[in-house]
């Protein structure tokens, strides 16, 4: 079950660190494939994929009206309360985020200024199966609505009946989403890419995926924009001696059962915290639907360090930027100010981590694998592009040009400079 270290046995941390980083020359080989017959063949290729990956020969890719509307018509009125509840937080929070135009005008006649426009065309992929999530699919869509994107298009992948689930139309419904399409996989993605018969070509990608679906979307960066490569997730504890061993053990089993390469850490300044949530882990996991994947998960990457203080948990969360940190200290806003890295945070004993995962508004696609670093959350921003404008009268080139002209000069650019002289001779 999860180990206990202490604060002397860091090897731990060094394999957590390279968890993302497997050889994957294999999968990338069958990924560029994929995407180079779909580039080619279309629909066929497409076709072929979803029948060998999916085992499914789909007659036609678009979901009817008919189909969404009778998952709205079946859908239990309690599952469309909670997704209403949901998306009027996401709305909320999100609707902050969005920027505006400006425009600066000078003295000299100078103007400068930014447009914001939103990406005409998004795609959003959603994992289908067991990991068939509504919430995935308000979190995405419903910044993109709020930037303004004109066509919101939703893929995913076919259940074994071949249809897909009546949740993620009906949440599709809720959010917006104008087309949605069944196909998953590499081909999906590819799909979005290049546009065949039957499948609308984006601007833009967004949503997370397996192993197939991150390589994929790693390889059509350039030809598309992507939001990020999510890799397996994590979660990472802090607490001190006042927190709950019953909640951290829950906490870390909830983010424990996504995955096998899911990470669950808990940083402790107890040995007695440390020892009952063990305990906890024990006992509570007997009881768990997800039971095999939450041991898989805990043996390899999860992980109970006992510290001295909480200052140096701070720094080891820190150094591993998780994608998901629990504060559960009796001052968490007070260790919040010392964290630099981290995707989420939550903070206190009654802010578990599956309060943003559905409901809370803050999106749930987040930085993981440390690139927490440099990244951000999914955000209103991810769906608009910003143009700069610039407007100098004769004048104001005339004041400029001797900086111009010689800093064209240093850079060896002659043609920048004859640009700035032709307009004064």
């Amino acid at each position: 079950m999860i180990p206990i270290y202490d604060k002397n046995e860091n090897l731990w941390i060094e394999r957590l660190l390279k968890r993302s980083q497997f050889d994957f020359t294999e999968i990338n080989k069958s990924v560029e494939e994929i995407i180079a017959n779909v580039k080619k063949y279309g629909d066929e290729a497409v076709n072929m994929y979803t029948k060998t990956f999916d085992g499914i020969e789909v007659k036609s890719f678009k979901v009817s009206e008919d189909q969404i509307n009778l998952a709205m018509s079946e859908a239990s009125p309690d599952l469309i309360k909670y997704l209403k509840l949901a998306m009027q937080n996401i709305k909320a929070y999100h609707e902050l985020q969005k920027i505006e135009d400006f425009e600066i005008k000078k003295d000299d006649g100078i103007i400068l200024g930014q447009r914001v426009k939103p990406i005409e065309t998004v795609g959003i992929y959603v994992p289908g199966g067991t990991a068939a999530y509504p919430s995935t699919v308000l979190m995405n869509a419903v910044p993109a609505k709020i930037a303004g994107v004109k066509r919101l298009i939703m893929i995913t992948p076919p259940q074994k009946d071949g249809t897909i689930k009546a949740s993620l139309m009906v949440a599709a419904r809720l959010a917006g989403v104008d087309e949605i399409y069944t196909v998953g996989g590499a081909q999906g993605i590819a799909a979005l890419t290049f546009g065949t018969t039957s499948i609308p070509k984006v601007n833009k990608i967004v949503g997370p995926g397996n192993i197939y679906v991150a390589i994929a979307k790693k390889q059509v960066s350039g030809y598309v924009g992507i939001d990020m490569i999510a890799g397996p997730s994590e979660v990472l504890i802090i607490a001190d001696e006042k927190a709950n061993p019953k909640y951290i053990a829950a906490d870390l089993m909830a983010q424990a059962e996504h995955d096998k390469l899911s990470a669950a850490i808990l940083l402790t300044t107890s040995k007695d915290i440390a020892g009952s949530v063990k305990n906890e882990i024990e006992k509570e996991i007997q009881t768990l639907e997800r039971k095999s994947i939450i041991e898989q998960s805990l043996n390899t990457f999860g992980a109970i360090m006992v510290l001295d203080t909480l200052e140096e948990a701070i720094s080891i969360s820190n150094q591993i930027a998780p994608e998901h940190l629990e504060i559960l200290t009796e001052d968490p806003f007070k260790v919040l100010k010392s964290i630099e890295n981290a995707g989420s945070i939550f903070l206190g004993l009654y802010t578990p981590e599956p309060v943003g995962d559905y409901f809370a508004g803050p999106n749930h696609t987040l930085p993981t694998s440390g690139t927490a670093k440099f990244s951000s959350a999914l955000s209103v921003l991810d769906f608009v592009k910003k143009s700069s404008y610039t407007y100098y009268t004769k004048d104001a080139l005339k004041s400029a040009s001797q900086a111009i002209v010689g800093l064209a000069e240093e850079e060896r650019l002659t043609a920048h400079k004859r640009s700035i002289q032709i307009r004064f001779e």
